[in-house]
């Protein structure tokens, strides 16, 4: 029986069978309270942003409209949005030299198209950066091609990827050319607050001098690193692995244009060009413990566990960057998006929520967050009213999930499915993902259309997660189960589940399936007298 006569065989049972497990779910979370962390303050919230926080008397007007603390491609996205809508933004980032990072590189096409609706695309124009039209997919010698869906956007849509730092520079200097955006070097030292409300922050500037700035709303795009989360969110960090990354140079890549993904031992390695010359690669490891730089351990682990592994195109640019020794790495962080809604403050970008860096979905969840926080910002000139202001901002957790919970339940779960492991059901699923992106049609163009930013719908990634699942179930019964096939799959079926659920239940199972049952999804813009903050 062929791949395709299987697939038509089994497709109406699997949609069923997809849709049934996940509506299942859905109902039980749909029952739920809210979780208390998700729109609610905590009784713990006042305290926790107090002893955060100094206590300030504050007097006369405030100098701007709002503070931006960070100017990374959150930050300066924000500045330039907010600016644009004639609001007055101090943005105060800790260097702003040119960073030099491993990650932040893949914009997803569903990321473009919020570039253009923002009006920032010039900003990758003029930095050498590539265009992306999906992806080669590597598992043991096999390989399979997945393209983006674009046959319905405009030409110029595509993924893109480019040197971080380089996107970083131009987009502070397209925030910087607006007049009523002020962007100036400092480090953030706390939140400034008074009577439960932040007023501003407390900062050094480039030399040294220890200053405060006020403005009727602080928002904080500190990154992953943030040292001013905690007042404003409870974070629940999880560091599953990290990434070593290289420059592969001259490296003509299997697939031109294509970012690539080798489902390796015991962990992804993935692939993408930066630049006309230069390929991004990161190997990822699992845990925290990495093998020494130093004392040459990385380089032997490069040369004899992952390079063997590599495809044959890239290898011998793979091991002459090793040789060259330009080796760096990051932790890879995620942590979901658990605030507690403060007057006068919000967070922002990876300071805010993280997924693992796997799909490339960051910088795609942090400028969907600047559109609905704009959009939600507009009909209001004034935003002296911190509590009243934060009461309406609180629609702002439920507006945002949708998107962004789809995007981080696909980075964590495919992660998960993509390590190699000892346990033979998880293989099985492994294999299964493989395979079952490579049958084409909707099989290939829902997953990719979901990983690409393209069409975000938390319920089509459940059900092809399920699919996955079930396909995999299937492939372990034909052409004749046995009682120990029966049991794998049950295995199988058991471990998928425990994969997708803890995520999605972290993410909030009401607001990601029905954010229109949350009473904050239908919050107004404040009037005058409103001034309590749930």
């Amino acid at each position: 029986m062929t791949e395709s006569h299987l697939w038509n065989w089994i497709s109406s049972p699997l949609s069923i069978s997809a849709l049934f497990i996940s509506s299942v779910f859905v109902l039980y979370g749909f029952l739920l309270k809210p979780k208390r962390n998700s729109i609610r303050r905590h009784d713990r919230t006042v305290s926790t942003v107090t002893s955060d926080v100094g206590s300030v008397n504050i007097t006369g007007d405030t100098v701007a409209d709002v503070i931006v603390v960070g100017a990374g491609v959150a930050g300066s996205a924000l500045a330039y949005t907010l600016g644009k809508d004639k609001r007055r933004v101090h943005v105060i980032e800790r260097d702003l030299s040119e960073p030099d990072r491993i990650v932040g590189e893949l914009l997803q096409p569903g990321g473009y198209l919020k570039l253009l609706e923002l009006g920032i695309e010039d900003c990758v124009e003029g930095i050498d950066a590539q265009r992306v039209y999906g992806y080669g997919l590597f598992k043991d010698g096999k390989r399979i091609r997945l393209a983006y869906p674009l046959e319905k956007f405009h030409e110029d849509v595509s993924g893109r990827s480019f040197h971080n730092g380089r996107f970083i520079q131009r987009m502070r200097e397209k925030a910087a050319s607006l007049p009523n955006v002020q962007l100036e070097q400092g480090t953030v030292l706390s939140l400034l607050e008074e009577n439960g409300t932040i007023k501003g922050v407390r900062y050094k500037n480039k030399a040294g001098e220890e200053q405060t700035a006020f403005a009727a709303l602080t928002i904080v795009c500190d990154g992953c690193f943030s040292n001013l989360r905690r007042s404003l969110c409870n974070p629940q960090v999880e560091v599953p692995s990290c990434f070593v990354g290289l420059v592969l140079e001259n490296c003509n890549l299997p697939y031109a244009n294509h970012g690539h993904v080798v489902l390796a031992d015991p962990s992804p390695i993935l692939m993408y060009p930066i630049s006309s010359t230069e390929v991004r690669c990161l190997v990822d490891v699992p845990g925290q413990k990495l093998p020494s730089i130093a004392n040459g351990e990385m380089k032997k682990y490069l040369k004899t566990v992952v390079a063997p592994q590599m495809p044959h195109e890239v290898y011998d640019s793979f091991i002459a960057a090793v040789d060259k020794g330009n080796i760096k790495s990051m932790p890879n962080r995620s942590m979901p998006a658990s605030p507690y809604p403060t007057p006068g403050a919000l967070l922002m970008g990876d300071a805010f929520n993280m997924r693992h860096p796997l799909t490339g979905g960051g910088m795609t969840v942090a400028l969907s967050d600047i559109v609905v926080l704009r959009n939600l910002l507009r009909p209001l000139r004034d935003l002296s009213d911190g509590a009243s202001l934060c009461k309406y901002l609180e629609s702002f957790y439920t507006l945002r999930k949708p998107v962004a919970a789809t995007i981080n339940t696909l980075a964590n779960a495919l992660y998960q499915v993509f390590c190699s492991s000892d346990n033979e059901a998880k293989n099985e699923m492994r294999e299964a993902c493989f395979d079952y992106l490579g049958l084409g049609g909707m099989c290939t163009s829902g997953p990719v259309a979901l990983l690409s930013g393209l069409n975000p719908r938390p319920l089509t990634l459940v059900c092809h997660f399920f699919a996955v699942a079930v396909y995999g179930v299937i492939r372990l019964l034909i052409p004749f189960p046995s009682p120990k096939r029966i049991w794998l799959g049950a295995k199988l079926i058991l471990g998928a589940s425990g994969i997708i659920f803890p995520i999605i239940k972290a993410e909030g199972v009401r607001q990601m399936f029905f954010p229109a049952t949350v009473p904050a999804y239908y919050r107004a813009p404040p009037v005058k007298g409103e001034t309590k903050c749930s």
